[in-house]
């Protein structure tokens, strides 16, 4: 498994706004996440159901900007820039990193959101 090449395909989709198809492909089963809000998920089935309510509850996308990514061993951080218009009126501008812990099968088994 070549590990920068499976953090270019996530960041990737990503990018595209593909957020719930990148979570389908590179998600292990048992992957755990964690945002700066406190909010957590114990499985990849949790984490699509979260990710489908948020890509659901987007209007418009504004932009999406990779600033850039770091990879030790089994761990890669990306920066990114997320700018939405939400259905509900509301606007969301974040600036975060995003940390993943990989598998030897190349799958994320555990991602956490931290504010840049």
């Amino acid at each position: 498994m070549n590990l920068e090449t499976k953090v270019n395909e996530i960041n990737a989709l990503v990018k595209q706004g593909a957020i719930v198809a990148a979570v389908k492909d590179y998600f292990a089963e048992n992957a755990t996440t964690s945002d700066f809000s406190g909010v957590t998920t114990q499985n990849k089935s949790q984490m699509i159901e979260k990710m489908e309510g948020f890509a659901g509850a987007i209007q418009a996308v504004n932009g999406i900007r990779h600033i850039g990514t770091l990879i030790d061993n089994n761990v890669s951080a990306s920066e990114f820039i997320f700018d939405f218009d939400m259905k509900d009126g509301s606007k969301i501008y974040w600036h975060e990193i995003i940390k993943r812990e990989w598998n030897a099968n190349g799958e994320v088994v555990k991602e956490e959101y931290f504010k840049a």
